[in-house]
């Protein structure tokens, strides 16, 4: 057995922590090894100091939106809604837009010959064609890469020129609706009102990641504003708060956030873009045109238990013009300021603890359109048949409004089979009616009755009244009489009604009634 001397066996492991230091964090290496250890921990510790301060930013980005917001202002006016359209250069690729150099033919041309190669004239011509031959398949293959250049050049100013003319119909779209909206704005159209005021809420700028989604409805006799307000979930709060150099692992490893430091960014979060959005809509000129702003504040997510895709409210809050105007938004506290105006908060925001809505968040339910004069259309077209479904139903709210009621129409779809509310306001008598009005050839379907009826219970209304101008069969006068609170109307009654209350001497048109059937032969006929 071959014994190892002393000095063997101290060689060896030293050398072999020597191969294993570089770029370690392990041992003691001395000399160039130790300088470039000492560098690769500086690289890491700067890449941790880096990635710190990027979270940090993030926290506080969060942090700030309300008082950011403040001031960088934003549109709160037409003008300001506006896009103008300034083209972009066509500014190609480097290697699309330099033509490759074409061959030279000095490149190509065999070097001159000594006198004694020059004797040999085969060997002189075989060197010259074969020089030709490589320029000429040189100058081919540069011609074709040419072609090909100049064609993918050709196809990215196509594509340019096509992402122009996209982006400029884009903007004079914008602009024809923003057109269209202060038109509205002016003549006092109530959706055109809450479209003015979706456009500027949305148009306030907002931290990457956070929705700007609003939906907005307006009610003019209040002078109310209603908005439903998109939420983050609580995953917009970064969890990591700070990355350190493990010296031990030679890693960057994070150091997570706590779950109360979680949980105390995400509900200011939510206050700040609750108290934005009110004082983005406090902002819109003219001032006159709302008094007060309520606002619902939703986060969409998806039950664990049940897969369904749920919308809870997390914080529902109203305020006044006057209120918020005595508010200093740079000082104060969000949740604070939120307790001060008794709003309704979620008491846990982060697990997704809905509360009940002020208002009903589906503000398509009761979504207004402002009233025609369908009256007039009658003058010249005194067919009731041959109305548009939307000129009969604002024919049934002028009929309503005539006989001493107050009567919307709402709109065509999302309605829940509703074609109007109308509002009775006699003291005693008076209340909510549901309204469905079918300009029908054929008999009202007993479906129609019982689809009101089921109105009437989600609207919580008093009365409905089911118009047509056609008829009823006996299966839906047996249920409006059940019910008790129904009330139907048919075309002959309506005929009567147009010409009491507005006037209007009309005809139903030609209906599709059953041909009744003839009595048969009597079994004893003929009989003697």
């Amino acid at each position: 057995m071959t014994r190892r001397s002393s000095s063997d066996s101290t060689d060896e492991p030293q050398h072999r922590v020597t191969r294993r230091l570089p770029g370690s964090a392990a041992g003691h290496p001395a000399g160039d090894d130790r300088a470039g250890h000492d560098e690769h921990v500086r690289r890491q510790q700067a890449d941790a100091a880096d990635m710190t301060s990027a979270v940090a930013a993030r926290v506080a980005e969060l942090e700030s939106i309300l008082v950011d917001g403040l001031a960088a202002g934003g549109p709160v006016y037409f003008d300001q809604l506006r896009h103008s359209y300034r083209p972009w250069p066509f500014v190609p690729d480097r290697a699309l837009v330099t033509a490759a150099e074409a061959p030279a033919w000095d490149d190509y041309a065999p070097p001159p010959m000594g006198w004694a190669a020059r004797l040999l004239t085969g060997g002189r011509r075989r060197a010259a064609a074969q020089a030709r031959t490589r320029f000429v398949r040189a100058v081919r293959v540069h011609r074709e890469h040419e072609a090909l250049r100049l064609a993918a050049l050709a196809e990215a100013e196509r594509r340019h020129a096509v992402a122009e003319a996209s982006r400029r119909e884009q903007i004079e779209r914008h602009n024809a609706q923003v057109d269209q909206v202060e038109l509205g704005v002016e003549a006092g159209d109530a959706r055109a009102v809450a479209d003015y005021y979706q456009l500027l809420i949305e148009a306030a700028p907002l931290p990457d990641g956070l929705p700007a989604a609003v939906d907005v409805a307006y009610e003019p006799d209040e002078r109310r504003l209603l908005v439903v307000r998109e939420l983050p979930a609580v995953e917009i709060v970064p969890v990591v708060r700070e990355y350190q150099y493990v010296r031990s692992l030679d890693k960057v490893a994070p150091r997570l956030r706590t779950a109360k430091d979680i949980r105390r960014l995400y509900s200011g979060l939510v206050a700040q873009l609750v108290l934005r959005t009110l004082h983005a809509a406090f902002e819109v000129q003219p001032p006159g045109l709302v008094n007060a702003v309520a606002v619902n504040a939703h986060v969409s997510t998806r039950n664990r238990a049940t897969g369904r895709s749920e919308h809870p409210c997390l914080v529902s809050v109203t305020a006044t013009r006057e209120q918020f105007g005595d508010l200093v938004l740079t000082r104060l506290d969000p949740r604070e300021c939120l307790r001060h105006l008794a709003a309704v908060v979620s008491p846990h925001p982060w697990d997704l603890e809905a509360v009940p809505p002020i208002f009903d968040p589906d503000l398509s339910r009761y979504r207004l359109v402002e009233p025609r004069d369908a009256a007039a259309v009658l003058d010249g077209r005194p067919v009731l048949l041959q109305l548009r479904p939307v000129e009969f139903e604002h024919l049934v709210r002028q009929m309503f409004e005539a006989m001493g009621m107050r009567a919307w129409t709402t709109q065509a779809s999302g309605d829940d089979g509703v074609d109007a509310v109308a509002v009775n306001t006699d003291p005693i008598m008076g209340g909510v009616c549901v309204v469905q009005a079918k300009r029908y050839r054929k008999v009202v379907p007993p479906d129609a009755v019982r689809a009101l009826a089921g109105a009437m219970e989600d609207k919580r209304a008093g009365r409905g009244v089911l118009v047509t101008t056609s008829w009823f069969g006996r299966a839906t006068h047996e249920f409006a009489a059940r019910h008790g609170r129904i009330q139907l109307i048919d075309g002959g009654q309506l005929e009567h009604m147009l010409a009491e209350h507005l006037g209007l001497r009309v005809t139903i048109g030609p209906l599709q009634r059953p041909i009744p059937r003839q009595p048969g032969p009597s079994p004893d006929a003929g009989r003697t």
